[in-house]
């Protein structure tokens, strides 16, 4: 039987992102609709530190790489030559991108002369001012907005900048970024040079005085908006973005202790965790925690033995800033996402990230269940002090649209506990650019769709995800979840069909229930009546016979109790002296076309 290659894809990309610590390699699918997330569909890391390779271990002076060094490089690029002909990805379509370590090296042009006789492959040399872009839009990729200082620590060198980006359109300084030597393994160096000096205490003080002097030039250099300054001045410091393998390694420090000691934070991913001034800065306990620990989740030995390293630095860093530090989040975009991401059209990189994760899984009338979902979301009423969360986007309701159906097939004992997991463990968990609040709210709304039964292991897991939003954003997600549930009984299929069998609309009111001094949501749903005249609008618990109606009475009751189930006291976010509202449900008949 023939061989069958595979098909070449010019949507498939290869890169390898040749670092200090280590050499990622990487193949992305950018076919539509999901660019926007850089998919990955295959990853490596080959653990050869360049940095340390060239560095005598006995000396400590710096040489050329050794010839065995070079040559296990290579054989790591031959072979991922090889998995990107067995994926299909073109000759042209592999970009090899080299940063501080390989651009310092001694005999840089050795190795990537040596590279190119035995692949093919050509190493593209970044620049200070090239590798500081390409961090920076890596950070801008893995959120769906950004407004702050941003930092990208690798193993030989940082980078410092400001950006604020929208809808697309990146803002940075004019300067790009400004590169130091102070990546996480040039610091470690730096660091045991002061402690082999002949007075160490004083060396380090001189070290920390040239970065903290550094670091206030740097700010006056990038020219950072005074809307930047007004938001940190307003909140307390800056936000800053944080990226590269040194600040992750941090990173997963505190995700480890936010797991531990009855904590369980929910979500094990890097990019979009949060973490607020005093963890971030709590650099004595997190040293002792590497130091004392058999073993930390994503932290590798050469990792946990630069934490020091990462905390002067963070140190210097917090007493450096003026205003300070408020809040920091990491970023898993590095130079692979900052690559794709910077060569995308704008109107790619527009796109929200959690609408386009969600789109492959979207059934066929998704995009009018988004138009129901959002019609029975009330409008903000000034005069009530009332109104859905700004954190309750279109977007957001695209995407539960979009998964509305996913899990339905499964039975009722596991569609509810799939669908709180699709977002951190299952069909989402891989997508570029959600922040955790964004998985927490989706994953919520759907175990809502699927009538929101759980098993009691899952209790816990569902608590911790709702610990991260406010009280308002659980009850209006699980208010939608309900809707889209209620959608589903009418439209089993995931399609409408030529004629719709309902509409939805809301508002907020008074003297809602039967005292009438209750204030909340009237949800109206309108559904075609066969037969003469047009029926008004009526409770749904109305014991009138349902002669003559395309939808049951008794099928409607049972789809207003659920509906209404939400705003009931005992079912409020805290119970009944927590946070929601009366739901009252109306049954509008219309005649049929």
């Amino acid at each position: 039987m023939k061989h069958q290659h595979p098909t070449k894809n010019d949507h498939l990309v290869g890169v390898v992102d040749m670092g200090s610590n280590g050499i990622r390699f990487s193949i992305s699918d950018l076919s539509p609709p999901t660019t926007r997330i850089l998919p990955t569909v295959y990853f490596d890391r080959a653990g050869i530190s360049l940095y340390e390779a060239q560095y005598d271990p006995e000396t400590g002076k710096k040489i050329p790489i050794p010839r065995h060094v070079i040559r296990a490089v290579t054989e790591e690029f031959r072979h991922f030559a090889l998995v990107c002909k067995e994926f299909g990805v073109r000759k042209h379509r592999i970009r090899v991108i080299a940063t501080e370590a390989t651009r310092t090296m001694i005999n840089s042009k050795e190795l990537r002369d040596h590279i190119k006789a035995k692949t093919g492959l050509v190493v593209q040399m970044l620049s200070k001012e090239d590798e500081g872009n390409v961090g920076a839009m890596g950070i801008v990729s893995s959120f769906s907005e950004v407004r702050g200082l941003v930092m990208d620590l690798g193993g030989g060198s940082a980078q410092i900048t400001w950006i604020i980006s929208t809808d697309g359109v990146v803002r940075t300084s004019p300067k790009v970024a400004i590169s130091f030597p102070y990546g996480a393994a040039a610091i470690t160096k730096r660091l045991e040079e002061c402690a082999n000096s002949n007075e160490p205490e004083k060396a380090k003080e001189e070290f920390r005085i040239e970065i903290v002097e550094n670091f206030r030039q740097a700010f006056k250099d990038l020219e950072i908006p005074q809307e930047l300054k007004d938001q940190a001045e307003k909140d307390g410091g800056w936000h800053l973005y944080l990226s590269g393998g040194g600040f992750r390694g941090w990173g997963y420090l505190l995700l480890n202790q936010s797991q531990k000691h009855g904590l369980h934070y929910p979500i094990s991913i890097i990019n979009g965790f949060k973490v607020y001034k005093d963890e971030l800065t709590n650099t004595e306990k997190l040293k002792e925690v590497a130091r004392k620990a058999e073993k930390i989740f994503r932290v590798s030995d050469r990792r946990r033995y630069q934490v020091p390293a990462v905390a002067f630095l963070i140190n210097v860093l917090a007493n450096t800033l003026p205003i300070g530090i408020s809040v920091a989040r990491f970023c898993q975009g590095g130079v692979r996402e900052g690559l794709l991401f910077r060569d995308l059209p704008p109107s790619i990189r527009a796109l929200d990230p959690i609408a386009v994760a969600s789109a492959p899984y979207a059934p066929p009338s998704a995009a009018h269940f988004k138009t129901l979902l959002l019609k029975g979301l009330p409008a903000a009423s000034p005069s009530m002090g009332k109104a859905v969360p700004e954190t309750i986007t279109q977007h957001i309701i695209e995407s539960l649209a979009n998964l509305s159906f996913h899990h339905a097939s499964l039975s009722k004992e596991t569609a509810s506990v799939a669908a709180l997991y699709c977002t951190t463990t299952g069909i989402l968990a891989s997508a570029h650019g959600l922040s955790h609040t964004s998985r927490a709210r989706i994953a919520l709304m759907l175990e809502n769709r699927y009538d929101g039964e759980l098993p009691p292991r899952e209790e816990l897991f569902k608590s911790r995800l709702s610990d991260l939003l406010t009280p308002e954003e659980i009850w209006w997600g699980n208010y939608a979840g309900v809707l889209m549930w209620l959608i589903g009984q009418f439209y089993p299929t995931g399609r409408v069909g030529a004629e719709p069998k309902m509409w939805l609309s809301a508002r907020f009111a008074n003297n809602l229930g039967k005292s009438g001094q209750k204030q909340g949501v009237e949800l109206t749903i309108s559904v075609p009546r066969s037969g003469d005249g047009e029926r008004h609008a009526t409770p749904a618990d109305s014991s009138e016979d349902d002669e003559g109606s395309l939808i049951g009475r008794r099928r409607m009751q049972k789809y207003a109790k659920r509906v209404a189930k939400v705003g009931k006291k005992k079912h409020w976010v805290g119970g009944k002296d927590g946070w929601g509202m009366k739901v009252q449900v109306l049954v509008a008949e219309h005649l049929s076309p």
